[in-house]
């Protein structure tokens, strides 16, 4: 992953309710900043802030 997207991923993750990073496990955490794919349980947890193109 190049660093601006790790900066932007960064950014989205700080920009999240506080109850929301709460609620992420490390596991969770760490997916969000720098996998490829997400599990299905992240996604269910993010669902309301992702947008669909």
């Amino acid at each position: 992953m190049d660093k601006k997207t790790e900066k932007v991923r960064q950014e989205a993750y700080e920009s999240l309710p506080p109850i929301i990073k709460e609620s992420l496990t490390p596991e969770e955490k760490e997916l969000f900043l720098s996998a490829e794919q997400w599990p299905d349980s992240l996604f269910a947890k993010l669902d309301e802030f992702i947008t669909k193109d």
